[in-house]
């Protein structure tokens, strides 16, 4: 009483505030709850439904798989778009594995290509009753994806877009047993599938229950009326002969209802002898699926106790015989009815796991269980992981060998999906403690442990020499990284390019299938990093690729793995890369001074030398001399090109200008010269050069050197007035192209200039 009373009235407000907003949540909270509840549908409803969408509510385990994968995941995209595209685009997986889940899942492009091409298997209808193992190391991250998978699947199945139904009994007790005293007859777990419950008012009673095997609906109507049925009931035409001869489908028209329905079924026509009243007894109910309970997903770790066990409902079997009149009838069925048309997964092929994936072996070959002396059909998609030393447990036996499909789920060979899994556990912010690409070039010496060295493919393209071995190492790990994240990298010439097709993009692609499966893992590259980020992070520097290449050269057991070779050259690219970015940075862009400066030697090469003439597109007067011809021709040809060449270049220029450039493009099709062919080719060789030596002025130029070290100190304003503009300009450049920030961006330049490499590239 003494604490209320010395609550202020603002402490009142705040409590009613929060009481709203706690109510407003068991209010949503509610909503969501409700919207679980699935109350069944009439089976005319159902065939409504069927009939406006039958692509959705004629769906098996397999098809819904590629539906759930499709709702989660957006359109593939395909960066370039070209005539050879090997059809390898960019899948965002964020939703599937990532959003949403406690224990993040990151898939490079090569899983996520390979989890699309397995859900398009299963669309096609060509799963052929086979198990799906995934197979990968200890490390890789098998058990985090199949647990996000199946997560996504139980929460699609939630979702209007991923209802599935099932065939509901209810019963009319008074139609079918005339009157009586009403009685309880529900089942104490209300989302079991032999759930039984009697509804009564004034005048009717009913008896409800689920199908355990999660039969749809239209299996109900007997295989040989199915076709014309369906035929009389779908009336959009392209989705009926869909329906009709899709393999995806073809269970729609072959499979049978389980034997407890076809019981019933059967009993209720014997009873009632009028097959309308009878489907005035069935339902449509939504199912459920939840892997805490097994039902629809289920789960078995090496562990978990091998009982087959049989599920049975003694009262409501005795209730079914007593209301139908079946005498043998039965209500019982195997714990495998419970992810029939669902998910059943072994995590690990070891220990009791391999004696039950021989018990499936059965199962799966022909589709069909034996409870007692009745025949279950079971259509479950039957999923596994495994580890390459326990895949002894099966390969050896023939009859496996076409019922197991193996999909690779090594470790990660994507360099930017290794930053991304640094980041979920280190946190995004790391990013601030490294100069730009530098994180990137930790996870590719990751990443090469775990790629082989040799790459027939890529020789077979390029060729045994290595004619880019001033940015790429000798065994082409490098260039590998780029082709297996979907980027054709810019170095890579056009003569090359032009061999780069179909065939060949396939080929490299192919032999990734036999890599990551060896190197630093998954849970040893953490450890690595955060040995590697406590080490440098706390320095006042940000950390450069020369803290990376001491820490792993310092270290035996780390250098000892990573390919000979390697970090020297990864270092060559980087050094390649930022002597480029501080090029562009400096690089000034004057449109109108290079049309002039082009403009004028189209012109100029016209007349001789010693000539002086008014350009009549750019109205100067020009004195043609040796000295514009060369000023220009060096800076398209460069500096050591003979005067051959030189004068074979300007010839070529004159007759292409008089033949094409001025008779067919300005004098025919009038355009201006600055649409032509020969303008727009001079002007992209020009500007591309210009800034390939735009550094060339600062490397010896020590007041440049000394200015970049006094940058923002008051030393910095007794430099002339084009070295400090040059330098805020380059350094504002290095900011907004390149994402570096103000100190970073003057650390990587003092580190061009002190390693002296803007010489060399």
């Amino acid at each position: 009483m003494e604490n209320i009373e010395h609550l202020k009235v603002t402490d009142f407000d705040d409590l009613e505030k929060k009481g709203k907003r706690l109510e407003r949540l068991m209010q949503e909270f509610l909503k969501d709850r409700l919207s679980e509840r699935r109350n069944p549908i009439s089976f005319n409803d159902f065939l409504y439904l069927a009939d406006k969408e039958p692509e959705k509510v004629f769906r098996n385990i397999f098809q819904i798989f590629h539906d759930m994968i499709h709702y989660y995941v957006p359109e593939g995209i395909d960066e370039y778009q070209d005539e050879e595209s090997a059809g390898f685009l960019h899948y965002d997986m964020t939703n599937l594995f990532v959003k949403g889940c406690d224990n993040p899942f990151y898939a490079d492009r090569l899983f996520a290509n390979r989890i699309i091409n397995l859900s398009r298997i299963f669309k096609k209808g060509t799963q052929n009753n086979q198990i799906y193992l995934f197979e990968g190391p200890p490390g890789s991250g098998k058990s985090t994806f199949l647990n996000n998978l199946l997560l996504k699947l139980e929460e699609y199945t939630k979702t209007d877009d991923g209802t599935t139904y099932k065939i509901n009994w209810k019963l009319d007790l008074n139609r079918l047993k005339g009157k009586h005293k009403s009685q309880n007859y529900r089942d104490s777990n209300k989302e079991n599938n032999a759930s039984e419950s009697l509804n009564h008012g004034d005048e009717q009673i009913y008896l409800e229950f689920s199908c355990p095997n999660h039969c749809n609906p239209i299996l109900l109507i007997p295989k040989v009326y199915r076709k014309e049925f369906l035929k009389e009931l779908i009336q959009d035409k392209n989705k009926l002969h869909c329906l009709l001869n899709d393999r995806e489908y073809e269970w729609v028209l072959q499979d049978e209802v389980c034997g407890i329905c076809s019981s019933i079924y059967k009993g209720l026509m014997d009873k009632l002898e009028d097959a309308m009243e009878v489907f005035n007894m069935v339902r449509a109910k939504k199912n459920y699926y939840n892997r805490q309970f097994g039902e629809g997903i289920s789960v078995f770790n090496p562990g978990d106790d091998l009982k087959s066990f049989i599920l049975r409902h003694q009262k409501l079997e005795e209730k079914i015989r007593e209301t139908i009149g079946t005498e043998h009838f039965r209500f019982e069925y195997s714990y495998l009815a419970k992810t029939n048309n669902g998910v059943l997964a072994l995590m690990d092929i070891k220990e009791k796991n391999v004696n039950r994936l021989k018990d499936y072996h059965g199962i799966i070959s022909d589709g069909i269980h034996k409870v007692e002396l009745t025949e279950e059909r079971i259509r479950t998609l039957f999923v596994g992981l495994v580890n390459p030393e326990d895949t002894v447990h099966y390969e050896e036996v023939m009859s496996f060998r076409d019922r197991i499909v193996t999909v690779n789920i090594p470790y990660v060979l994507d360099y930017m999906t290794e930053v991304s899994i640094y980041k979920e556990h280190f946190g995004v912010e790391i990013s601030d403690k490294f100069l730009p690409g530098v994180l990137e070039n930790f996870g590719k010496v990751i990443i090469s442990t775990r790629l082989d060295k040799e790459s027939k493919a890529i020789k077979k393209w390029l060729g045994e020499k290595n004619r880019y071995s001033s940015v790429l190492d000798k065994d082409y790990l490098l260039l590998k990284m780029e082709i297996y994240r979907g980027i054709i990298p810019e170095y890579i010439i056009e003569d090359d390019l032009k061999k780069f097709i179909r065939p060949v993009r396939k080929e490299i692609l192919a032999e990734s299938e036999q890599e990551g499966r060896k190197g630093f893992s998954g849970r040893l590259s953490l450890n690595i990093f955060n040995k590697f980020y406590n080490q440098y992070s706390f320095n006042h520097k940000l950390i450069t690729m020369n803290n990376i290449k001491t820490f792993f050269m310092n270290q035996k057991e780390l250098s000892e793995t990573i390919p000979a070779g390697f970090i020297e050259a990864l270092e060559n690219q980087y050094d390649y890369q930022v002597v480029q970015e501080m090029k562009e940075s400096l690089y000034y862009y004057n449109e109108e001074q290079i049309s002039r400066d082009i403009l004028n030697y189209i012109f100029a090469v016209n007349f001789e030398i010693g000539e002086t003439k008014r350009n009549i597109y750019t109205n100067d007067i020009i004195d043609i001399d040796n000295e514009l011809f060369k000023n220009f021709e060096t800076l398209i040809l460069g500096d050591k090109v003979s005067e051959f060449t030189s004068q074979n270049f300007r010839n070529n220029i004159r007759n292409e200008y008089i033949s094409t450039t001025l008779a067919q493009e300005i004098r025919l099709q009038g355009k201006d010269i600055k649409d032509t062919e020969l303008f727009k080719n001079l002007f992209e060789r020009y500007t591309r050069n210009l800034k390939e030596y735009a550094l060339a002025p600062y490397l010896n130029n020590d007041n440049f050197r000394r200015a970049l070290y006094d940058f923002g100190t008051e030393s910095f304003n007794a430099y002339d007035n084009k070295i400090k503009k040059d330098i805020n300009f380059m350094i504002d450049n290095m900011m907004k192209k390149f994402k570096y920030s103000k100190q970073g961006a003057l650390q990587i330049c003092q580190y061009i200039l002190e390693k002296n490499i803007g010489k060399m590239y």
